[in-house]
């Protein structure tokens, strides 16, 4: 694989049993990479590993006044020097390109499960942890990669110019062949104790940078109450344990750098004592102890790569494991029997007997923000796991509980579905949607079945306002909003005009269901009215549902649903529930105890109830906001 070729027409299937093994996947993925560059660093270190004999050679031609030995030395070395050269610069070429290739490849698996997952990503992994392992845990993740290739290149020259010596003059080789493994594991049993020190850094150090976070988001809070000096202290004492466990990192590598150095140097004192000692008996010629000691030398930089390895590995291990903890969360499946026809009927949800008939604008009112975003998730067709045993990919199956039963979409499971058909048969728009750089243009540009246009769903997303506004901050001549540039996330607009422009990108999708979580909240009354008039009228006739607690919705849906601890406790039209539902009024009308039993609250029931005709949608937005007011 070249980096022309990236990305990845297939990234695989990774192993997410745990952080090591997923490192093992990925060196086998590699595996065509990681020969090539163990064949040039072969080539670089036995070239390398060359030099000593003809260094050996040159000094033998001139003891022994022999000009032929001493041209073939020359030439050998030019030889050599060449091969070096070649084999340097292709070992550089082809770890790298292990490196950017393994890199991208982790990258393209986040990628696949973030799209696989969606929303429910954010939901079961921190979203900071997320950026984390696409970042920075990335790149740890291809560095181990590619240094295992040059140590396993390293580890094989090792070998062979022990075994050269040996076979060249045993009387030293045997030497240099016995204090080699000896050097190369010298520093392992340091390496726990590094790798957990290492460990404890980057912990604090990522707590230290969620708490300046924290800090940095919440300063004008922090300021109105006077506790600036208060999280500064925080950060300050958090700052210096950062601080203290990186110099406690620090000093066990160089201990381990300082042992790969000094056990060399004792090998090479003893080598130079014991082979002089020979060569002064006469038992070896001098170009024979300067081959074997300017070998002996050279040997000490592919020992280098042992401890390159050992760093590599303490840093991509937990790299690893963040990134396992991202790829084992997968869409609940099941064995697919549907084809890909995208199913048209009911939205039913087994779990908690939600049904949404088709064509129909149904609302959702449930007193558990949290319990509707996963409902809303499971409409979407990411079923949730039956327990948190479950959950864990290391854990064991149980078989006294099956998975969660999937929504059903015209009597076809979701989960049945390949995830394109179910993306498009099923939209959730989530409460707090994202909105990404680029134009107006290119933010509409979605896949969508053609029949809903931009026009349209901005019109009926009101957001005449919001194309004034981009109107006149456009920087083209004929002032088009269309192709004025939205900054990353919106930000240069309010929280109502991000959420009405996110109404209009799912609402111009045109999807078979449509599922909108407080698609209001961010409004005022008055636009609020609007809003959900402009979606009752472009969606008429279209499966839609809508999580909300607003009267102003809610009267104009067709079916309203009431949900209380994961089931549907009623259901019927606003106004039926508002009169004979306590715990439905409660919700909507967010009135208390005692406002319940207010003479107050009796007359307001029996308007509703006929006693005298029914407040229209604008007299219960202002019925609502006076409650609001005094709450």
């Amino acid at each position: 694989m070249q980096i022309r070729d990236l990305p990845y027409s297939d990234p695989g299937d990774p192993d997410v049993r745990s952080g090591p093994r997923f490192l093992i996947w990925l060196g086998r993925r590699q595996l065509a990479g990681q020969l090539r560059s163990l064949s040039w660093g072969l080539l670089h270190h036995c070239a390398i590993a060359g030099l000593p004999l003809a260094v050996g050679l040159a000094v033998q031609a001139v003891i022994d006044d022999s000009g032929r030995d001493l041209a073939t030395a020359g030439v050998l070395l030019v030889v050599l020097g060449v091969l070096i050269a070649l084999g340097d610069t292709m070992l550089h070429r082809t770890a790298v390109t292990n490196w950017i290739t393994a890199a991208a490849r982790v990258q393209q698996l986040l990628a696949r499960r973030t799209a696989e997952l969606g929303s429910a990503l954010t939901r079961r992994v921190a979203a900071g942890e997320v950026v984390a392992v696409s970042t920075g845990d990335v790149e740890k993740i291809g560095w181990f990669v590619e240094a295992l290739s040059r140590f396993l290149a390293a580890a094989t020259a090792l070998v062979l110019i022990c075994v050269g010596l040996v076979v060249y003059l045993p009387s030293l080789g045997v030497l240099v062949a016995i204090a080699t493994p000896v050097l190369a594991l010298a520093v392992l049993p340091l390496l726990p104790r590094a790798t957990r020190r290492a460990d404890l850094q980057r912990e604090k150090a990522g707590k230290a940078t969620e708490l300046a976070s924290d800090t940095v988001a919440g300063l004008r809070v922090l300021r109105g109450i006077g506790g600036e000096e208060l999280f500064l202290g925080r950060y300050r004492r958090a700052s210096q344990e950062v601080r203290t466990a990186a110099v406690r990192s620090a000093r066990m590598w160089a201990l381990i750098s300082a042992i790969q150095v000094f056990l060399p140097g004792v090998l090479l004192i003893s080598l130079v004592w014991y082979g002089a000692t020979l060569a002064r008996d006469g038992l070896i010629d001098v170009g024979q102890l300067v081959t074997v000691y300017s070998a002996a030398t050279l040997m000490l930089f592919p020992l280098r790569n042992v401890e390159e390895i050992a760093m590599a590995y303490s840093f991509s291990r937990p790299s690893a494991q963040r990134a396992v903890r991202v790829l084992a969360l997968r869409r609940t499946t099941r064995p697919a029997t549907a084809d890909a026809v995208i199913p048209r009927g009911d939205l039913y949800d087994p779990v908690t007997g939600l049904m949404a008939p088709q064509g129909l604008f149904t609302a959702v009112v449930c007193g558990d923000p949290d319990e509707a975003g996963r409902l809303a998730e499971r409409l979407g067709g990411h079923a949730e796991p039956p327990s948190e045993a479950q959950a864990d990919p290391h854990a064991e199956p149980d078989s006294t509980s099956g998975p969660v039963p999937s929504v059903l979409l015209g009597g076809v499971p979701l989960d049945e579905l390949p995830l394109a058909s179910a993306r498009t048969a099923v939209l959730v728009q989530d409460k707090d949607p994202v909105l990404l750089s680029g134009t107006l243009r290119e933010l509409l540009d979605v896949p969508s079945s053609g029949t809903v246009t931009a026009e349209e769903a901005l019109a009926a997303a009101r957001c005449g306002d919001v194309l004034d506004a981009l109107a006149q901050a456009s920087v083209d001549a004929d002032g088009d909003p269309m192709n004025t540039r939205i900054t990353e996330r919106g930000r240069s607009l309010s929280g109502g005009q991000r959420q009405r422009l996110a109404l209009a990108r799912s609402l111009v999708t045109d999807p078979e269901a449509l599922v909108l979580d407080e698609p209001t909240s961010a409004v005022d009354s008055h636009t609020e009215a609007r809003v959900a008039a402009g979606i009752e009228q472009l969606r008429r006739g279209r499966t839609t549902v809508a999580f909300a607690s607003s009267p102003l919705l809610l009267d104009l849906a067709d079916r309203v649903v009431l949900l209380h601890e994961g089931t549907v406790v009623a259901a019927g039209t606003h106004r039926e529930l508002l009169r004979d539902e306590p715990l439905y009024r409660a919700v909507v009308t967010r009135e208390t105890d005692d406002e319940a039993a207010a003479p107050a609250a009796r007359d307001g029931l029996a308007a509703i109830d006929g006693r005298r005709p029914a407040p229209s949608v604008e007299e219960m937005a202002r019925a609502a906001e006076e409650i609001e007011e005094r709450a």
